[in-house]
């Protein structure tokens, strides 16, 4: 995956992430949903942010862009975007079983 795609479609997640996923038993899953289909699930991604509203000014376009660039990758790379999430999982897990 070109680094700039990626880093495009994961700012959000970095910047605002433990924010938003906070008291999620499983934010991994909650970001799987975002991008299992073959377009980001902008409707899902709201109700995350309905639940911090807050939140929401301060995400909501970055959120949109990072939809726009998931949508707009080839069907590969976001399969690769896919498995980069599920192996943060793995590595994440392993953190919180090691504590």
């Amino acid at each position: 995956m070109a680094t700039a795609a990626l880093n495009a479609i994961a700012a959000p997640l970095r910047a605002y992430g433990p924010v938003v996923f906070e008291g999620y038993e499983e934010p991994h899953a909650e970001i799987m949903a975002l991008v299992w289909g073959p377009r980001f699930d902008r409707e899902h991604a709201h109700t995350l942010l309905e639940r911090r509203p807050g939140y929401v000014p301060q995400v909501l376009q970055a959120v949109r862009q990072a939809a726009d660039h998931f949508d707009r990758l080839p069907e590969a790379e976001r399969q690769r975007l896919r498995t980069l999430i599920l192996r943060h999982r793995s590595r994440w897990d392993n953190i919180r079983a090691a504590h």
